[in-house]
């Protein structure tokens, strides 16, 4: 047991002084804290200036009331009536006195219509603005060549009232299936991104050790099943230290902006308001995934002695936590489609399709103790599997990137 705590104090430790570790995790640190204040970073940068924007109005009657539509909102946007001519305009435009030039004027059908110059068209916010509030204008004018009372097209066009009830009891409201999509978001990411990560970690590890002929020493001192999991567990506390500590940043930071971000895509997740259920199913589901996918990149590392090998051995499990996120994502607008359903059950996939149901359906406790169950199985066939896999794999060496290597692997193993 003394070599186990070796072996994964040692991973850990070599692991966390890395540049690579340190670097992505100040880059992601800073990633958080930009996103939380991606307003104030916006505002820091912005022209608190508003955009000058001419005005020729060939009707001389559209000039006033998209005036009055433009100063009734909050955009940085300033129409001034210009007094000369077209190509007069446009040469302002272009010697940049202005930002744009808009020509005004009222078509055969007797409704408003435009021209807006500029000299870069690929910057569309102004444009889209300004369109925006001339497609009102031509409403109006349209209503009134209709002879239409505003407020008889105001309620033809107001949103039609539609509501939504779920005639189980048990089922979720809109409200809490926004805040459950909130969590299985973080999930989902979270998951896939420290399997690619860590799982990608614990086999070019290996790889290197092998590379490096270390692996004899070790496992001369320490078997093979004791410095697999070693490195699996220790590689998982490395990976939870920088977790930690993008959570510990990203709470503190939203906490600290709280008042600022109460609207957008924080009140659609409302993460704060589900159930401690929900969170106890996110750790289960997050360390059996990782534990089934670190053992299986554990076992593939062992069977190539080059890191350029090891990623491509690795690739088919990338494609399963791939296939997982992508179903996933389907799941979430039809979390009770029967593919969903039978891949919740399939332990490479189970991690996170079936905690996508759990958060956002009501269903039997036997359901979850059953995926729960299976993935606990497969876990445990999958080490005992791979502990002869890298028992013989660690001392394999040359050129390995088949899958045909597991025979000779276990091969190997038997002879020790």
């Amino acid at each position: 047991m003394n070599k186990f705590w070796i072996i994964l104090g040692h991973t850990y430790m070599t692991r966390i002084k890395t540049k690579s570790f340190i670097i992505t995790t100040l880059l992601s640190l800073l990633l958080i804290i930009g996103l939380v204040n991606i307003q104030s970073i916006i505002d820091m940068f912005s022209n608190d200036k508003a955009d000058q924007i001419v005005v020729i109005d060939d009707s001389n009657e559209l000039f006033e009331p998209l005036n009055e539509l433009v100063e009734q909102s909050n955009e940085k946007v300033e129409l001034t009536s210009y007094n000369g001519t077209v190509e007069e305009a446009k040469q302002a435009v272009q010697n940049e006195e202005y930002k744009a030039f808009i020509n005004l004027s009222i078509n055969k059908k007797q409704l408003p219509e435009a021209t807006y110059y500029a000299n870069n068209v690929s910057e569309t916010g102004n444009q889209l603005f300004i369109e925006q509030q001339l497609q009102q204008l031509k409403v109006s004018y349209a209503t009134e060549q209709a002879e239409i009372d505003a407020a008889t097209l105001a309620e033809i066009n107001a949103p039609v009232s539609f509501q939504t009830v779920a005639l189980d009891k048990t089922a979720k409201t809109d409200e809490e299936l926004n805040q459950a999509r909130g969590i299985v978001y973080v999930m989902m990411f979270v998951l896939y991104m420290a399997v690619i990560m860590y799982g990608n970690m614990i086999a070019t590890d290996v790889a290197t050790e092998k590379s490096s002929r270390v692996m004899e020493i070790l496992i001369s001192s320490a078997s093979p099943v004791t410095h697999m999991f070693a490195k699996i567990i220790g590689i998982a506390l490395l990976g939870l230290t920088q977790i930690g500590l993008l959570l510990v940043v990203g709470y503190t930071q939203i906490r600290s902006k709280q008042d600022e971000l109460t609207e957008g895509v924080f009140t659609y997740f409302g993460i704060g308001d589900m159930s401690i259920s929900i969170y106890v199913y996110a750790i289960v589901f997050f360390i059996l995934g990782y534990l089934l996918y670190g053992t299986l990149a554990a076992m593939l590392g062992s069977l190539v002695s080059r890191i350029e090998d090891a990623q491509q051995l690795i690739m088919p499990m990338t494609f399963l936590i791939m296939i997982a996120f992508f179903i996933a994502i389907y799941g979430l607008s039809m979390p009770e489609s029967s593919l969903v359903q039978i891949t919740s059950f399939i332990p490479f996939f189970s991690p996170i399709i079936m905690f996508l149901r759990v958060g956002m359906l009501d269903i039997p406790v036997w359901e979850v103790a059953l995926s729960i169950g299976i993935l606990v199985a497969t876990i445990v066939l999958l080490a005992l599997l791979g502990a002869k896999v890298y028992k013989g794999g660690v001392l394999m060496y040359g050129r390995s990137s088949s899958l045909k290597d597991f025979k000779k692997a276990i091969a190997l193993s038997k002879k020790e």
